[in-house]
């Protein structure tokens, strides 16, 4: 490829990349977070029981207010930050090697799962939080990775603070720049120690932070109390499982290729031969291999998610690119496209799955329960289940069964927030979550916005097999009556996949507890 094509090149690749999401954003229904990060929308606050405010208030901007409706709207925010990111990533490759290693960056961060799909398709707080990591990390460069501090440095590292602090503001890891950041000023670049800048970018991100503070010092601190709780490791044992399923859905997550072609070029720097500007390189390596290897190590005691360490791996793409990039200064290397065609085949068959059911099939002999396994429903059947659900609640509503404009309850975050969306909310109905807030999380605060339930009204239970509860067990001793009313059969592809099931339950008769923080 010759170098003035790059731009060109760029161009399409973000035209690309962008038309794909969008498809799979308007196409798939959502997940269970993304419906419950939807509800953050619908009630602004400072902050939230499970992260910080950032995702919710900018599903409130891109839609306008919630004026614009559906999957793709609810998933703006993503789809403007993956194709930003893209181009966020081709700057730092540009600004560690060259125009070509940006390029190259840019294809293996198209290629990365985490990239494309959880952080640039599904509307997660990793979305904005990509976005502010990868321009924080472009800041600390253009300062801490300057040949003297000037006063462009200078300025550069006040906009890390800024960019730093809205990261924190979309999600706590990214601490981590900080973390990155002061590792490198201890170990490489001590005057800026004494540079009243750099305690001024701390206060930034202090400042623009100060929020999600706020929020839990009116509320207990039961934000940080729950992440404290989740990374907990002194009152466990060793779990060798939860270590190779940390370890394996990272490798999965950012795309094996791109995780080996990573792996290599950062061996290549720890035996001395320096591919790129030593400053920089140690910079992008202490903004990676801490959030990298922190979650496997937690993991051998406490269960972890793979996509938590996700920003770490921003660092390793640049690295590979640039390695890639002084190897192949001409030719687009057999790595990226292997990366590419590897995205291109998940992608596929993961909607072959969604939509078609191609891999699992439903078992018969779990009767009732069909469906366990299937992770895919996740995201499969809520309109469907919906369109039959809202006309059977309608019809006993009005035949006087049941009160009118009767809300459902839920025992769980998920399912909760999928009812909310897909069945709550287009038929006028509030859906109220019964349980623990370790359980229930942020719809504590939402139970109270609502009201809860007054003594004496009445309430709809929708349950799926999948994740089946008994209606005794929603509030228990809370009901005059409960009865069966209906069972809904979701189906795919000629196949029942999963079945829901409906309860009237009557007249409850205190539900004080539902609004009280300390039965919690």
């Amino acid at each position: 490829m010759k170098r003035r094509n790059i731009p060109k090149a760029l161009l399409l690749l973000l035209c690309l990349s962008l038309l794909v999401r969008m498809l799979l954003a308007a196409w798939l229904e959502l997940g269970n977070d993304e419906v419950y990060y939807y509800q953050y929308a619908l009630y602004p606050s400072l902050s939230y029981f499970d992260h910080p405010p950032m995702v919710g208030w900018l599903i409130r901007v891109f839609t306008i207010n919630l004026l614009l409706k559906g999957e793709w709207a609810v998933r703006l925010v993503a789809l403007f930050c993956g194709t930003l990111n893209t181009w966020l990533i081709y700057l730092l490759g540009k600004k560690v090697h060259n125009a070509w290693a940006g390029f190259l960056a840019a294809l293996l961060y198209t290629a990365s799962f985490y990239a494309f799909i959880i952080s640039g398709t599904f509307i997660l707080p990793d979305a904005p939080q990509s976005s502010f990591w990868l321009l924080g990390m472009l800041a600390f460069l253009h300062s801490l990775g300057a040949s003297e501090i000037n006063k462009d440095a200078r300025r550069w590292i006040l906009m890390a603070g800024l960019f730093t602090g809205l990261g924190m503001l979309s999600k706590y890891t990214a601490v981590f720049l900080w973390l990155g950041a002061a590792t490198y000023v201890l170990l490489y670049n001590r005057k800026w120690l004494l540079k009243k800048e750099l305690y001024f970018s701390l206060m930034i991100s202090f400042v623009v932070f100060l929020p999600v503070l706020i929020w839990n010092y009116r509320n207990g601190w039961v934000s940080f109390g729950f992440h404290g709780e989740r990374v907990d490791v002194t009152h466990s044992g060793l779990h060798l499982d939860y270590f190779f399923r940390e370890v394996g859905g990272q490798v999965f997550y950012n795309n094996p290729v791109n995780v080996v072609v990573g792996a290599m070029a950062m061996f290549t720097l720890v035996k001395g031969q320096w591919f790129m500007p030593r400053a920089k390189g140690r910079i992008v390596l202490l903004f990676s291999l801490p959030l990298i290897f922190i979650f496997p190590l937690i993991s051998l005691g406490r269960e972890t998610l793979p996509h938590w360490s996700g920003p770490g791996y921003h660092g390793v793409i640049l690295i590979a690119a640039s390695w890639l990039a002084a190897r192949f200064p001409e030719y687009l290397p057999r790595s990226i496209k292997f990366s590419i065609a590897f995205m291109a085949i998940v992608i596929l068959a993961g909607m072959g799955q969604i939509k078609g059911g191609w891999f699992i099939k439903p078992s018969a002999g779990d009767g009732y329960y069909r469906g366990k396994k299937d992770f895919s429903l996740d995201l499969y059947g809520w309109s469907q289940v919906a369109g039959k659900v809202i006309p059977i609640m309608d019809s006993l509503e009005s035949r006087g069964i049941m009160q009118k404009g009767s809300s459902l309850v839920s025992f769980r975050w998920f399912p909760a927030a999928h009812l909310d969306y897909y069945v709550a909310f287009p038929s006028h109905r509030y859906v109220i979550a019964c349980g623990p807030l370790h359980r229930i999380h942020h719809y504590y605060w939402i139970n109270s916005f609502r009201g809860g339930l007054r003594p004496g009204e009445d309430a709809w239970y929708l349950v799926s097999g999948r994740d089946y509860r008994k209606p005794e067990e929603v509030c228990p001793g809370c009901w005059e009556e409960i009865f069966p009313v209906d069972t809904l059969p979701i189906t795919r592809g000629g196949d029942t996949v999963n079945f829901f099931f409906l309860y009237g339950m009557k007249c409850i008769k205190d539900c004080e507890s539902l609004l009280s923080l300390e039965s919690h």
